[in-house]
């Protein structure tokens, strides 16, 4: 399953259901989800839809609200929004509410839902994070959550970043890792083309391919290179 969106909190997650499962919740709008958060891991299309909101560029957004960290598993550059140090709670939570809610990360549209994504066909499966908050209104199914959400509308997104991500991660395990002389050289690359190498004015996905289409030969040769060093076209 894919990390639930606030990196170290433990919840018990409920059996897997399908599209026409019975899902009562409704979220009461109490906002506690958004206080006292821990770091959020975000995508690169987060990232992008948030600074497409802000009018800021992705990178600008990363150095003002997020860290970098190599994940210990996947070993990729992943970029963390952190709360605001002050009050704990996510740096966009305003008199009650989220200012940037129509661009609010996947984690938080789908909150109370994990969601787990098989990085080989792409299939998705949600589960219920218990126990549930909001209110339960009765007759309502997993799909009309989805759709309140907009998580079809950008689900075949998601799907295609989880299966790269998994490519991208196969390839700098089976070259060492963090063992590699080039891996600093590679994560850099590699972060620029999920989260930072993106114009505003153009629409995201294809830029995403584009960047991945440039990336995953690049990386074979950096991985690759001898470990005397990189030519100046490569870094």
């Amino acid at each position: 399953m894919v990390e639930l969106g606030r990196t170290g909190e433990i919840l018990d997650a409920g059996p897997a259901l399908s599209p026409g499962d019975p899902f009562c919740f409704v979220c009461a709008g109490c906002g506690d989800c958004c206080r006292k958060r821990r770091d959020l891991v975000l995508s690169g299309y987060d990232l992008y839809r948030i600074a497409r909101r802000l009018r800021l560029s992705p990178r600008i957004v990363a150095n003002a609200f997020c860290k970098s960290y190599v994940a210990p598993q996947s070993c990729l550059p992943t970029l963390l929004l952190t709360p605001d140090p002050k009050t704990g709670n996510c740096r966009f939570f305003e008199a009650n509410s989220c200012v940037i809610h129509e661009a609010r990360p996947l984690a938080c549209a789908l909150y109370p839902l994990g969601q787990s994504i098989d990085p080989i066909t792409a299939h998705t499966e949600y589960f219920p994070q218990l126990p549930l908050c909001g209110v339960c209104v009765e007759g309502r199914t997993l799909q009309d959550y989805l759709e309140d959400a907009a998580i079809p509308e950008r689900a075949g997104i998601d799907a295609r970043w989880a299966v790269l991500c998994t490519q991208i991660s196969g390839q700098l395990l089976d070259a060492g890792g963090k063992g590699n002389p080039h891996f600093s050289v590679a994560a850099r690359r590699i972060e620029r083309a999920l989260y930072l190498d993106y114009d505003l004015g153009d629409e995201y996905y294809p830029q995403f391919q584009r960047n991945m289409e440039t990336l995953l030969p690049l990386l074979q040769r950096i991985l690759a290179a001898p470990a005397a060093g990189l030519s100046e076209c490569i870094e």
